[in-house]
């Protein structure tokens, strides 16, 4: 069995890796907002946009209760294998059909980010902040996933 500075690395790691995906997400969805016309696909991507922020600073206040500093921000290179790495093509070419496609992208990793967290230890009241997280993350990957359905 690991001892416990072993399972706090552990965690922690695994908490700072949803950070990163979180923070990744809340700028992609940001820029995303900004590059689309239509309103209601713009106030959509600004909800996911400050629900990933609450969800980073809800995991960075967990790291801190271990000790540590938390993850502060996403990552150039991590955010292009978090699935954000087409969007500023769809951005510049402002297709809304393709920023619609590249969202439910970041998405599917994201939500491969948190089930495998998910698979992961963690003690149980974390496991019961990231579940609700991953919930909403699922629900924006649908929503994505029926958008870019009815596009078609």
């Amino acid at each position: 069995m690991k001892d416990q500075p072993e399972i706090n690395k552990q965690v922690i790691s695994t908490l700072n890796t949803l950070i990163e995906v979180c923070k990744d997400g809340e700028q992609g969805f940001k820029e995303a907002a900004h590059a689309v016309s239509d309103p209601e696909l713009k106030t959509l991507c600004l909800q996911y946009s400050g629900e990933r922020s609450l969800f980073a600073r809800e995991l960075q206040y967990e790291v801190r209760q271990l000790q540590t500093t938390p993850e502060n921000t996403g990552s150039i290179a991590g955010a292009l294998h978090r699935g954000w790495l087409n969007l500023k093509a769809a951005l510049t070419a402002q297709d809304e059909d393709a920023i619609i496609a590249e969202c439910e992208r970041g998405e599917d990793v994201a939500k491969a980010a948190y089930e495998k967290a998910l698979s992961d230890y963690l003690p149980p009241a974390l496991t019961g902040v990231v579940q609700r997280q991953y919930q909403k993350v699922r629900a924006a990957h649908d929503r994505f996933s029926a958008l870019q359905k009815a596009a078609k």
